[in-house]
């Protein structure tokens, strides 16, 4: 179980973000966060992906209080996330064969000897050919450094699905194929999912469920 409550979280404490929210999610569920640009939901995204310290509020994993955030928390609770975010060329270091950013969490996380299995697996999955393993962000489209990030955050077999607005910038066919995958995924090993976007119709399609965030921010 994932639990959120009353996270209140920022990049200026004089005025946070995210006020008061709260929200749990079960092993398998699949929830959509829904709410307009700017309002806050890829700062909640990233706390609940470890990645951002709140200001106050508590995070529960499996009925644990998270302690700490980033590179200070746990390897078996950082890598129970996989998150993939909005902009793909923000997410991807230039420097690195598409190859390459998908096997570096498991470079990352001392697992080198599964890159040669699982690498190939992934891009298979996610839709990238061979050749289109060897190039490097600059040389592929958006729609597919996107389909390596995906498979970058699939790499380590996480729990918990972080998708921040994921499909905004592809097209009608890339987008479909993308949450296949992932729901490919949640069928095959049971990972929850928090589905960050402002697009009504693809939540609601997507998700069991979907949570408006204007009725959980008090202020609105």
């Amino acid at each position: 179980m994932l639990e959120l409550r009353a996270i209140t979280a920022g990049y200026d404490r004089r005025a946070p973000v995210v006020r008061d929210f709260s929200l749990t999610l079960a092993p398998g569920e699949a929830v959509g966060l829904l709410g307009p640009s700017g309002c806050g939901k890829s700062t909640l995204a990233r706390v609940t992906a470890l990645l951002h310290r709140p200001y106050s509020g508590t995070l529960l994993l499996d009925g644990t209080p998270v302690r700490h955030w980033r590179h200070r928390a746990p390897r078996e609770q950082r890598t129970a996330f996989g998150v993939v975010f909005q902009e793909p060329r923000l997410s991807a270091d230039p420097r690195l064969r598409l190859s390459d950013l998908i096997a570096e969490p498991l470079r990352a996380t001392g697992r080198r000897e599964e890159i040669p299995e699982r690498v190939p697996e992934l891009a298979a999955t996610v839709g990238l050919t061979p050749d289109l393993l060897t190039r490097r962000p600059h040389e592929v489209s958006d729609g597919q450094l996107q389909r390596a990030c995906l498979a970058r955050a699939l790499v380590l077999r996480p729990r918990w699905l972080i998708c921040d607005e994921m499909t905004a910038m592809l097209d009608a066919s890339t987008t479909a194929a993308l949450v296949a995958v992932v729901e490919g995924y949640r069928a095959t090993t049971g990972a929850g999912l928090l589905a960050v976007g402002h697009d009504h119709t693809l939540l609601k399609r997507w998700c069991d469920h979907t949570v408006e965030w204007r009725a959980l921010t008090p202020d609105a």
